[in-house]
Protein backbone atom coordinates (compact mmCIF):
# COMPACT_ATOMS: atom_id res chain seq x y z
CA UNK A 1 0.00 0.00 0.00
CA UNK A 2 1.37 3.43 -0.93
CA UNK A 3 1.91 5.98 1.80
CA UNK A 4 -0.85 8.52 2.36
CA UNK A 5 -0.13 12.19 1.74
CA UNK A 6 -0.81 14.79 4.44
CA UNK A 7 0.47 18.35 4.38
CA UNK A 8 1.22 20.16 7.66
CA UNK A 9 1.19 23.86 8.55
CA UNK A 10 3.51 24.25 11.55
CA UNK A 11 3.48 27.54 13.42
CA UNK A 12 7.02 28.50 14.41
CA UNK A 13 7.40 28.65 18.21
CA UNK A 14 4.25 26.60 18.91
CA UNK A 15 3.82 23.00 19.99
CA UNK A 16 2.40 20.89 17.17
CA UNK A 17 0.67 17.59 17.84
CA UNK A 18 -1.43 15.34 15.64
CA UNK A 19 -2.66 11.75 15.70
CA UNK A 20 -2.70 9.44 12.66
CA UNK A 21 -4.41 6.04 12.70
CA UNK A 22 -2.90 3.23 10.64
CA UNK A 23 -5.67 1.07 9.17
CA UNK A 24 -5.78 -1.92 6.86
CA UNK A 25 -7.77 -2.25 3.61
CA UNK A 26 -10.91 -2.99 5.67
CA UNK A 27 -10.47 0.23 7.70
CA UNK A 28 -9.57 -1.78 10.82
CA UNK A 29 -6.81 -0.40 13.04
CA UNK A 30 -3.45 -2.15 12.61
CA UNK A 31 -2.00 -3.33 15.93
CA UNK A 32 1.30 -1.46 16.36
CA UNK A 33 2.44 -3.36 19.44
CA UNK A 34 6.14 -4.14 19.01
CA UNK A 35 6.62 -1.51 16.29
CA UNK A 36 8.83 1.56 16.37
CA UNK A 37 8.42 4.69 14.28
CA UNK A 38 10.60 7.47 12.92
CA UNK A 39 9.98 10.79 11.22
CA UNK A 40 12.37 13.15 9.51
CA UNK A 41 11.76 16.63 8.14
CA UNK A 42 14.17 18.05 5.55
CA UNK A 43 14.31 21.26 3.54
CA UNK A 44 14.62 19.14 0.37
CA UNK A 45 14.78 15.38 -0.16
CA UNK A 46 18.49 15.43 -1.03
CA UNK A 47 19.81 17.46 1.94
CA UNK A 48 22.04 15.41 4.24
CA UNK A 49 20.89 16.40 7.72
CA UNK A 50 17.27 16.55 8.84
CA UNK A 51 15.79 19.75 10.28
CA UNK A 52 13.72 17.57 12.65
CA UNK A 53 14.19 13.92 13.59
CA UNK A 54 11.57 12.22 15.78
CA UNK A 55 11.45 8.62 17.05
CA UNK A 56 9.55 6.41 19.48
CA UNK A 57 12.44 6.38 21.94
CA UNK A 58 11.66 7.96 25.33
CA UNK A 59 10.93 11.64 24.76
CA UNK A 60 11.50 11.20 21.02
CA UNK A 61 8.27 12.90 19.92
CA UNK A 62 6.36 9.86 18.59
CA UNK A 63 4.05 7.64 20.66
CA UNK A 64 2.43 4.52 19.22
CA UNK A 65 -1.01 3.45 20.48
CA UNK A 66 -0.63 -0.33 20.25
CA UNK A 67 -3.87 -2.10 19.26
CA UNK A 68 -5.58 1.24 18.54
CA UNK A 69 -3.19 1.74 15.60
CA UNK A 70 -2.52 5.36 16.51
CA UNK A 71 0.67 7.30 15.86
CA UNK A 72 0.91 10.53 17.87
CA UNK A 73 3.49 13.00 16.59
CA UNK A 74 4.53 15.98 18.71
CA UNK A 75 6.97 18.74 17.75
CA UNK A 76 7.88 20.84 20.77
CA UNK A 77 7.67 24.63 20.78
CA UNK A 78 11.46 24.80 21.22
CA UNK A 79 12.05 22.66 18.14
CA UNK A 80 9.54 24.56 16.00
CA UNK A 81 11.08 27.88 17.13
CA UNK A 82 14.45 26.73 15.78
CA UNK A 83 13.10 26.19 12.24
CA UNK A 84 13.49 28.73 9.45
CA UNK A 85 10.05 29.64 8.08
CA UNK A 86 9.81 27.96 4.67
CA UNK A 87 8.59 24.75 3.02
CA UNK A 88 9.97 21.34 4.03
CA UNK A 89 9.25 17.69 3.18
CA UNK A 90 8.71 14.86 5.66
CA UNK A 91 7.73 11.24 6.01
CA UNK A 92 6.89 8.81 8.80
CA UNK A 93 8.00 5.19 8.74
CA UNK A 94 6.86 2.27 10.89
CA UNK A 95 9.31 -0.53 11.64
CA UNK A 96 7.98 -3.95 12.72
CA UNK A 97 9.76 -6.12 15.27
CA UNK A 98 10.95 -8.18 12.27
CA UNK A 99 12.55 -5.12 10.67
CA UNK A 100 9.98 -4.57 7.92
CA UNK A 101 9.74 -0.84 7.12
CA UNK A 102 6.41 0.64 6.01
CA UNK A 103 6.12 4.27 4.94
CA UNK A 104 2.94 5.42 6.67
CA UNK A 105 2.62 8.99 5.50
CA UNK A 106 4.49 11.68 3.58
CA UNK A 107 3.94 15.27 2.69
CA UNK A 108 4.99 18.87 2.84
CA UNK A 109 5.49 20.84 6.03
CA UNK A 110 5.11 24.59 5.79
CA UNK A 111 6.64 26.48 8.72
CA UNK A 112 4.76 29.71 9.27
CA UNK A 113 6.73 32.57 10.90
CA UNK A 114 6.20 33.47 14.52
CA UNK A 115 5.22 37.05 15.31
CA UNK A 116 4.95 36.95 19.11
CA UNK A 117 8.25 35.92 20.70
Amino acid sequence: MAASTYDIDLEQGSTYSTVFTYTDSNSAAVNLTGFTARMQVRSVYSVTGPAISLTTSAGGGIVLGGAAGTVTVTVSAAVSASLIPKNYVYDIELVSSGGVVTKLIRGKMKVLPEVTR
